[in-house]
């Protein structure tokens, strides 16, 4: 907003040049660069999955009328919140249709 130099208004104030201000480093907070990215998708290929994801990964098998919910419980159960917990079903949910898109082709 341009500065008008009277003393009165909703652009009151000296005339002054505004600065670029440098990006915060909050601005990336949050994003998953390509090497952590590379470094979990290692460690999930040579690990793979944890007891517990086994179990999500069973539940899902046997499916049911409300599978998602149980799965939800569970998940949140074992990592403590919300976001997590419906993060966590959807990347095992991904697992599974892709092991079922893998066995299917071949």
């Amino acid at each position: 907003m341009a500065r008008s130099g009277i003393a009165k208004g909703i652009n009151k104030g000296h005339i002054t040049e505004q600065r670029e201000r440098a990006a915060k480093p909050s601005r990336t907070k949050g994003k998953l660069g390509k090497r952590t990215a590379l470094c979990r998708e290692i460690a999930r290929e040579v690990a793979g999955l944890s007891p517990y994801e086994r179990r999500i990964l069973d539940m899902i098998k046997t499916g049911g009328s409300a599978a998602d919910k149980r799965i939800y419980k569970f998940a949140k159960r074992r990592l403590g919140s919300h976001k997590r917990a419906v993060a966590k079903r959807e990347d095992i949910k991904a697992i599974n249709s892709k092991m079922r898109a893998k066995q299917a082709g071949a």
